[in-house]
C-alpha cells in the first residue's frame, strides 16, 4: 500500500497519497491545511489504487479561517476529491466541505467514479454553516458505478447556520440546510434569529431506494415561520420522502410523490410533515398509479394517497393525498384529511382514484378532517369516476360500475357507461359547514332500455341548498334531492330539487325545505325555506312529490310545494305539507297542490296544511289571537288553529276531496281565553260520491265549522253528506252541508239514491244546534228527506229541520219530507220543522186513451213547516198530486193542477181534477185545492173538478173548477165548466165554479161553485160564450 500524503500546512494543500503498487491500495491523501484570514483551505487527493487495489480515501478539506483581520470573509475549503478506484476497486469518497465560520460552507465533493467493476465513491457531506447565517453546503453526488458495481450514496447536506440576533427591521433568518445528493438527507435548517430557517429539500431516491427526508425547520423566535423542507420523490415503487416537520410557527413540508408501481406492485406514498406550533401541516403527496398488471396476469393495486400531516397547535391539518387510479385493478380511495389540533381547520379529503380499464369502481373521496376547537372541518374529496363496463356477454352482464361516493362537500363520481346495462351514479356527499352539498353523479344510459339510477343529492349545510339529484339514464330513476340546510340568523332555509327521471323513469322526490333560522342578531326575521319542487317525471314516469315547507321560528312558515306535473301518462306528484307556524303567532303554511295527471295517470294528492302557531300573551286591548291553520291542498287536512293568547285561532279550511277521495276535515279551533271566540274551520267539499269533510269543533265560545257539501253521486250511488262541527262552550254549532244530488241512473236502469242532507251539529253548552241539511233531489229515484235539526244541549235552541228534497220533473218522485226540528234545551226553543219537498210531475200518458199519471204528493212539513206542493198531473189528463200536509202550525201544501184533456178523434177527453190541498197543521191554514184541468176541445165533457181546500185551522179555499171544452163544428156545444172545489173547514168559501166551455149556438152554463164547509158558497162559474 502506498504511503499517505502529508498534511498540508495552514492554507496549503495536503500531499497526495502515493499510488498503490500492483494489488495495493493507494495511500490516503493528507488533510488539507486550515485556511487563515479567509483564504481557502487546502485539499488532499487520494492516490490511485494499483491493479486490483482500492484507491485511497481523500483527505478532508481544511476548515476555513476565522475571518480574522480587517473583516475579511473567509471561504471554507472544498473537500478533496476522492481518488479513482483501481481496476476492481471502489472509488474514494468525496471529502467533506469545510464549514465556513463567517463565510460560505463548502459543498461536499462528488464521490469518485468507479473503475472497472468497482463501486462508485460516496459523495462527501456538505459543510455546516456556522456563526452568522451561512447556508450549509450541499452534499456531494455519489460516484457513478462501475460495470457491475453500485453507485455511491449521495452525501448529506450540511446544516444551515443559525441566524444572527436580528436588528430593528427583523432580519437575521436562519439559512437553509444544504440539498442532499441523490439518496442523501437534506441538512436541517438553521435556527432563526427572529425569523426562521427553512429546511433543505430532500434528495430524490436512488435507483430502487427511498427518497431522502426533508430537513426539519428549526424553531424561529417570537412565533415566526420556519418552513420545513419537502420530501423527495420516491423512485419506481418506493415511497416518497416524508416532509420535514415545521419549526415553531412553520408549515410542514410537502410529502414527495410516491413512485409508480411496476409488475402489479402497489404504488408508494408520501406523507406530509407535522406543522410546528401554529403552522399548517404540509399537504401529502399523491399516491402513485398502480402498475399495468404486467407479468403473469398480476393485478396491481393502486397506491393510496398519503395521509395529510397533522396541524400544529393552531394550524390546519394537511389535505389527504389523491388515491391512485387502478389500471387493471381497484382504484384507491382518497385519504382522509388530517384532524386539526387545537383551533385549526381540518384538512381536505383527497379525491378518489378513477376506475380504469375493465369495470373498476372509482375510489371514494376522502373524508374531511375534523375541525379544531373553533376551526372548520375540511371538505371531502370528490369520488373517482367509475370505469365503463365490459362489452357484455350472453347473459347481459357488463354493468358500468358505480362512481365513488363523495366525502362531505365533494361531488360523487359519475357512473361508468354500461356495456349492456347501466352504471349507477355515486351518492353526493353532505355539504361541509357553510358549503353546498355535492351533486349526485348522473347515471349514464344503459343499453336496451335498462335502468340507470342516478345518485342522490347530498344534504345542504346550514343555510345552503342540498345537492340536486342526478338525472336518470335511459330507463333510470332520478336521484332524490338533498335536504336543505337549516338557516341561521334569519336567512332562508335551503332546498333540494329532485332529479329528472330518464325516459320511463320516475323522478326523484324533492328534499324537504330547511327550517327558518331563529332570528338571532338584530331581530332579523327569518324566512323558512320552501320545500323543493318535485322533479318532473320521464315520458312515462310519475312526477316527484313536492317538498315540505320549512317551519318558521320567528317568521313565516313556508307553503308546501306543488307536486310535479306528470309527463305523458304518469301520475302527478303529491303536494308537500305546509310548514308549522312557530313561536309568536305565525300562520301555518298552506299544503301544496297535487300535481296534474298525465294523459291517463292520476293527479297527486294535496299536502296537509301546517298548524298555526299560538298567539302572543295578549295586551290590554285583547290582541294576541292564535293564527289560522294552513288551508289544505285538495285531499289534505287543514292545519289546526293556534291557541289564542286572549282570543282564539281559527282553524284552516279543509281542502276539497281529490277525485274519488274524501274531503279533508277543517282544522279545529283551539280554546281562547275568557270566553272569546275561536271559529273552527269548515269541512272541505266531498269529491264525486264521497262525503264532505267534517267541520272543525269550535273552541271555547266559538262556533263549529260548517260541514262541507256532499259530492254528487255517479251511476246511481248515493250522494255524500257533510256534518257540521260541534260548537264550543257557548258557541253555535256549524250548519250541516247540503246532501249531494243522486246520480242520473246511468247504466242498466240503476236507481240512484239521493244523498241525505247532513245532520246539524250539536250546539255547545249554551249554543244553538245547527240546522239539518237539505235532502238531495232524486233524478230517477226517491228524493231524500230533510235531516232532523240537532237537539239543543242545556239552554240552547233546537236546530231547524232541513227541507225535503224535491221530486224531479217528469220522473214522478214524491217530495222528501221536511226534517223534524230539534228539541229545545231546558229553557230554549225547539227548532222549526223543515218544509216538505215538492212532488214530481206525473209521468206522461201514452197514446189515447192512456191517461197521464197523477202528480206526486208533496212532502209533509215538519212541525211548523209547510207541506210541499203537489206535483202537476202527467200530460194526457193526469190528476194533480195532493199537497203535502202541513206540520203543526204549518200550512198545507197546494194541490197540484190537473192536466187538460187531450183532443180526441171523437171529442176531447175530460179534464182531470185538481189535487186536494194539503191539510193544515194544528192551527195552520189548509192548502188551496188545485184547479181542475180544462176539458179538451170538441168534447162536451166537463172541466175537471177543483180540488177541495185543506181542512184544520182556517180551511183552504176550494179550487176553481176546470173550464169546459170548446165546441167544434161536429160538436157545437161547449163543455160544462167543472164545479168549484169545496172550501176547507172553519168557514173558508168554496171554490169558484168553472167557466162553461165556448160552444156552438148554445154555450153551456158554468157549473155552480162548490159550497164552503162552514162558510159561504163559492161563486158560480160564468156561462160559456157562444161559438
Amino acid at each position: 500500500m502506498a504511503g499517505s500524503g502529508g498534511n498540508g500546512s495552514a492554507g496549503g494543500d495536503g500531499g497526495n497519497g502515493g499510488d498503490g503498487g500492483k494489488g495495493g491500495a493507494g495511500g490516503v491523501g493528507g488533510a488539507g491545511g486550515s485556511a487563515t484570514n479567509g483564504s481557502a483551505g487546502g485539499q488532499g487527493v487520494g492516490g490511485v489504487g494499483g491493479d486490483g487495489g482500492a484507491a485511497g480515501a481523500a483527505g478532508n478539506g481544511g476548515t476555513g479561517g476565522d475571518g480574522a483581520g480587517g473583516g475579511a470573509n473567509p471561504t471554507a475549503g472544498a473537500g478533496g476529491a476522492g481518488g479513482n478506484g483501481g481496476e476492481r476497486g471502489t472509488g474514494g469518497a468525496g471529502g467533506q466541505g469545510g464549514s465556513g465560520a463567517g463565510g460560505q460552507a463548502a459543498d461536499g465533493q462528488q464521490g469518485a467514479e468507479a473503475a472497472g467493476t468497482g463501486n462508485g465513491g460516496t459523495g462527501g457531506n456538505g459543510g455546516n454553516g456556522e456563526g452568522f447565517g451561512q447556508a450549509g453546503g450541499d452534499g456531494g453526488k455519489g460516484g457513478n458505478a462501475g460495470t457491475v458495481g453500485a453507485g455511491g450514496a449521495g452525501g448529506a447536506g450540511g446544516t444551515g447556520a443559525s441566524g444572527a440576533a436580528g436588528v430593528t427591521d427583523g432580519s437575521g433568518n436562519g439559512t437553509a440546510g444544504g440539498d442532499a445528493g441523490a439518496g442523501g438527507a437534506g441538512g436541517a435548517g438553521g435556527k432563526g434569529g427572529s425569523l426562521s430557517g427553512d429546511g433543505g429539500i430532500g434528495g430524490a431516491g436512488g435507483a430502487g431506494g427511498v427518497g431522502g427526508a426533508g430537513g426539519s425547520g428549526i424553531e424561529g423566535s417570537t412565533g415566526d415561520d420556519a418552513v420545513a423542507g419537502s420530501g423527495g420523490s420516491g423512485s419506481a415503487g418506493g415511497d416518497g420522502g416524508n416532509g420535514g416537520d415545521g419549526g415553531k410557527g412553520g408549515a410542514g413540508g410537502v410529502g414527495g410523490v410516491g413512485g409508480s408501481a411496476t409488475n402489479g406492485s402497489a404504488g408508494g406514498q408520501g406523507v406530509g410533515g407535522v406543522g410546528g406550533d401554529g403552522g399548517a401541516a404540509g399537504a401529502a403527496g399523491n399516491g402513485g398509479t398502480g402498475g399495468a398488471g404486467a407479468g403473469g396476469g398480476a393485478n396491481p393495486t393502486a397506491g393510496a394517497g398519503g395521509a395529510g400531516g397533522n396541524g400544529g397547535e393552531r394550524g390546519s391539518g394537511g389535505a389527504g393525498g389523491q388515491g391512485g387510479s387502478g389500471a387493471g385493478g381497484q382504484a384507491a380511495d382518497g385519504q382522509q384529511g388530517a384532524e386539526a389540533a387545537g383551533t385549526g381547520n381540518g384538512g381536505n379529503g383527497g379525491a378518489g382514484g378513477d376506475g380504469e380499464g375493465f369495470g373498476q369502481a372509482g375510489g371514494d373521496g376522502g373524508k374531511g378532517g375534523n375541525a379544531g376547537t373553533v376551526g372548520d372541518g375540511g371538505a371531502g374529496g370528490a369520488g373517482g369516476a367509475g370505469a365503463d363496463g365490459a362489452a357484455g356477454i350472453t347473459d347481459g352482464s357488463g354493468n358500468g360500475t358505480a362512481g365513488g361516493d363523495a366525502g362531505a362537500g365533494g361531488a360523487g363520481g359519475a357512473g361508468g357507461k354500461g356495456g349492456s346495462l347501466s352504471g349507477d351514479g355515486g351518492v353526493g356527499g353532505a355539504g361541509g359547514a357553510g358549503g353546498v352539498g355535492g351533486a349526485g353523479g348522473s347515471g349514464t344510459n344503459g343499453s336496451a332500455g335498462d335502468d340507470a339510477v342516478a345518485g342522490s343529492g347530498g344534504s345542504g349545510s346550514a343555510g345552503d341548498h342540498g345537492g340536486n339529484g342526478g338525472n336518470g339514464g335511459d330507463g333510470g330513476k332520478g336521484g332524490a334531492g338533498g335536504a336543505g340546510g337549516s338557516a341561521t340568523n334569519g336567512s332562508a332555509g335551503g332546498q333540494g330539487v329532485g332529479g329528472v327521471g330518464g325516459d320511463g323513469g320516475a323522478a326523484g322526490a324533492a328534499g324537504n325545505g330547511g327550517d327558518g333560522g331563529a332570528g338571532a342578531g338584530g331581530g332579523a326575521n327569518p324566512t323558512a325555506g320552501a320545500g323543493g319542487a318535485g322533479g318532473d317525471g320521464g315520458e312515462r314516469g310519475s312526477g316527484g312529490a313536492g317538498g315540505q315547507g320549512g317551519s318558521g321560528a320567528g317568521g313565516q312558515a313556508a307553503d308546501g310545494q306543488q307536486g310535479a306535473e306528470a309527463v305523458g301518462t304518469g301520475n302527478g306528484g303529491n303536494g308537500g305539507a305546509g310548514g308549522d307556524g312557530e313561536g309568536f303567532g305565525q300562520a301555518g303554511g298552506d299544503g301544496g297542490k297535487g300535481g296534474n295527471a298525465g294523459t291517463i295517470g292520476n293527479g297527486g294528492s294535496g299536502g296537509a296544511g301546517g298548524a298555526g302557531a299560538d298567539g302572543a300573551a295578549g295586551i290590554t286591548d285583547g290582541s294576541g289571537n292564535g293564527t289560522a291553520g294552513g288551508d289544505a291542498g285538495a285531499g289534505g287536512a287543514g292545519g289546526a288553529g293556534g291557541k289564542g293568547g286572549s282570543l282564539s285561532g281559527d282553524g284552516g279550511v279543509g281542502g276539497a276531496g281529490g277525485a274519488g277521495g274524501v274531503g279533508g276535515a277543517g282544522g279545529s279551533g283551539t280554546n281562547g281565553s275568557a270566553g272569546d271566540n275561536a271559529v273552527a274551520g269548515s269541512g272541505g267539499n266531498g269529491s264525486a260520491g264521497d262525503h264532505g269533510g267534517n267541520g272543525g269543533d269550535g273552541g271555547k265560545g266559538g262556533a263549529g265549522g260548517d260541514g262541507g257539501a256532499g259530492g254528487s253521486a255517479t251511476n246511481g250511488s248515493a250522494g255524500g253528506q257533510g256534518v257540521g262541527g260541534v260548537g264550543g262552550d257557548g258557541g253555535a254549532a256549524g250548519a250541516a252541508g247540503n246532501g249531494g244530488d243522486g246520480g242520473a241512473g246511468a247504466g242498466g236502469g240503476l236507481n240512484p239514491i239521493a244523498g241525505a242532507g247532513g245532520a246539524g251539529g250539536d250546539g255547545g253548552e249554551r249554543g244553538a244546534a245547527g240546522a239539518g241539511g237539505q235532502g238531495g233531489s232524486g233524478a230517477g229515484g226517491q228524493a231524500a228527506d230533510g235531516q232532523q235539526g240537532a237537539e239543543a244541549l242545556d239552554t240552547g235552541n233546537g236546530g231547524n229541520g232541513g227541507n225535503g228534497g224535491n221530486g224531479e220533473h217528469q220522473t214522478g218522485q214524491a217530495g222528501g219530507n221536511g226534517g223534524k226540528g230539534g228539541n229545545a234545551g231546558p229553557d230554549g226553543n225547539g227548532g222549526k220543522g223543515g218544509n216538505g219537498g215538492a212532488g214530481g210531475q206525473g209521468v206522461t200518458g201514452g197514446t189515447s186513451p192512456d191517461r197521464g199519471g197523477p202528480g206526486y204528493t208533496g212532502g209533509i212539513g215538519g212541525v211548523g213547516g209547510d207541506g210541499g206542493d203537489g206535483g202537476l198531473g202527467g200530460w194526457n189528463s193526469g190528476d194533480g198530486g195532493a199537497g203535502g200536509h202541513g206540520g203543526v202550525g204549518g200550512s198545507g201544501g197546494r194541490g197540484g193542477p190537473g192536466q187538460s184533456g187531450e183532443t180526441g178523434e171523437a171529442g176531447g177527453g175530460t179534464g182531470y181534477q185538481g189535487g186536494p190541498g194539503g191539510g193544515g197543521g194544528i192551527g195552520g191554514d189548509g192548502g188551496n185545492g188545485g184547479n181542475g184541468g180544462t176539458a179538451a176541445n170538441g168534447n162536451t165533457g166537463a172541466g175537471g173538478n177543483g180540488g177541495n181546500g185543506g181542512g184544520a185551522g182556517t180551511g183552504g179555499g176550494g179550487g176553481t173548477g176546470g173550464t169546459g171544452g170548446q165546441g167544434t163544428e161536429e160538436h157545437p156545444d161547449g163543455g160544462k165548466g167543472g164545479p168549484g172545489g169545496q172550501g176547507g173547514a172553519a168557514g173558508t168559501i168554496g171554490g169558484q165554479g168553472g167557466s162553461g166551455g165556448i160552444g156552438g149556438p148554445n154555450g153551456q152554463d158554468g157549473s155552480d161553485g162548490g159550497t164552503g164547509k162552514g162558510g159561504s158558497m163559492g161563486h158560480q162559474g160564468a156561462y160559456g160564450a157562444n161559438y
